[in-house]
Parts: C-alpha cells; sequence; structure tokens
C-alpha cells in the first residue's frame, strides 16, 4: 500500500541537462560525454559532488572541476557547465504531481548546488517555488550537506514524511541514485521521459495522472 511519492528534480520534473551538455561539447569541438565523464568520476568526492554538498565555494568548484575534466582528455571551466543545468519544467510531470498529492504525501530530494550558484529568472523561479510548494518535506543537498546516493539522505526523508520505506515510490533519472532507494524497500521509477515514467507511476499508485 503505496502512502508517499518521493521525487528527484532536475531530469524529473524538468527536462535533462544531458542535452544541454552534448550541445555545449559539439559548438565547443569537446570530447563526447567529458562533462558526464567528469561528473561520474570519483563521484563520491568529486569536484561537483562537493559543490552540492557545498564544501567548495564557486571558485573552488571551476577550478577542480577544470582539472579533473583536463585530467580526463579536455579543460572544461565549472563556471562554464552550471549554467547548463537549468532545465524546463516539464507541465505533465507538474500536474502528475499535483494529481498524486491529493492521496498521498510528496517529498523532494535533489541534489543541488549553494543559493546563487545559477542565475535564472525571475520569472522562471517563482514557477518552480510554486512546484517546489507541492510537496510536504524537501531535502536539498547544498542545504544539509549530505548528497544522493548518500543512504542517509532517503532516511531523514522517510522519517520527515512519517512513512516505512516500503510504503514510498521514488523516482529519479540516475540509476546510482535509484539503487540505495530500492534496497530500503522502496518502489523505484527511472524517468527516460515524462509518458514512461507518469505510466509507471500510474501502475504504482493506481491513479489517473494525466
Amino acid at each position: 500500500m503505496i502512502e508517499a511519492v518521493i521525487w528527484d528534480f532536475g531530469g524529473v520534473l524538468t527536462t535533462s541537462p544531458f542535452e544541454a551538455f552534448a550541445r555545449f561539447e559539439t559548438e565547443r569541438g569537446l570530447p563526447v560525454d567529458i562533462i558526464r565523464r567528469t561528473n561520474a568520476a570519483n563521484h563520491h568526492d568529486n569536484a561537483w559532488a562537493r559543490f552540492e554538498r557545498a564544501e567548495l565555494d564557486l571558485e573552488a568548484f571551476d577550478a577542480l572541476f577544470a582539472a579533473e575534466s583536463l585530467a580526463l582528455g579536455a579543460e572544461v571551466r565549472g563556471r562554464d557547465v552550471l549554467p547548463l543545468l537549468s532545465g524546463d519544467l516539464r507541465p505533465e510531470m507538474v500536474e502528475a504531481l499535483k494529481r498524486v498529492k491529493t492521496r498521498f504525501k510528496t517529498g523532494c530530494i535533489t541534489n543541488n548546488l549553494p543559493a546563487n550558484a545559477i542565475g535564472s529568472a525571475s520569472g522562471r523561479t517563482l514557477y518552480i517555488a510554486e512546484v517546489m510548494a507541492l510537496f510536504d518535506h524537501v531535502i536539498e543537498s547544498a542545504k544539509i550537506g549530505l548528497r544522493k546516493p548518500d543512504p542517509r539522505i532517503y532516511r531523514m526523508m522517510v522519517d520527515a514524511l512519517g512513512v516505512e520505506a516500503a510504503r514510498c515510490v521514488y523516482l529519479d533519472d540516475l540509476g546510482v541514485n535509484l539503487k540505495p532507494a530500492r534496497e530500503m524497500g522502496m518502489t523505484t521509477i527511472k524517468v527516460v521521459d515524462a509518458g514512461q515514467a507518469i505510466a509507471e507511476l500510474e501502475a504504482a499508485t493506481g491513479m489517473a495522472l494525466r
């Protein structure tokens, strides 16, 4: 019996940044997937992980990401990657969240960056704030100094929502972040695209979500 649905934000409620990474690499003549490979190497303690835990400031992140990417074949400045992260909200996923909220507890676990790391238009910020208000509880990595896939962050969420892990559905676009949730007993959905994710969520919750 499902009691809560927990969502990742980027790549789930918004479009994936991977397309923006690919365009950037093509435009700059960089090796294919250099940004993703830099993010994936030593993924618990690399520049990206430390920035999402707010252990680095912007200048230190910029320099360390550049060094890490250079070691993999081409230098990419960290500050050049940050604007690529602002995906567009997926209206159909936001609608699914609104419908889920009428019957289930809702939470969001997001690996994010320190405040003001990415500049954005005020209108978009307000829209995202409206979406974030749909959650009963939000956990942001940069505010608590923990990031997915650390199992403690999922435990914090189920404790905050007052539910058992086995009664939760968790959606994320990265398999590495789904594994700890699945091992805790959650039903997990890997988001490839909105249609597929909503169909799986409808099956898990028994609700019509579109």
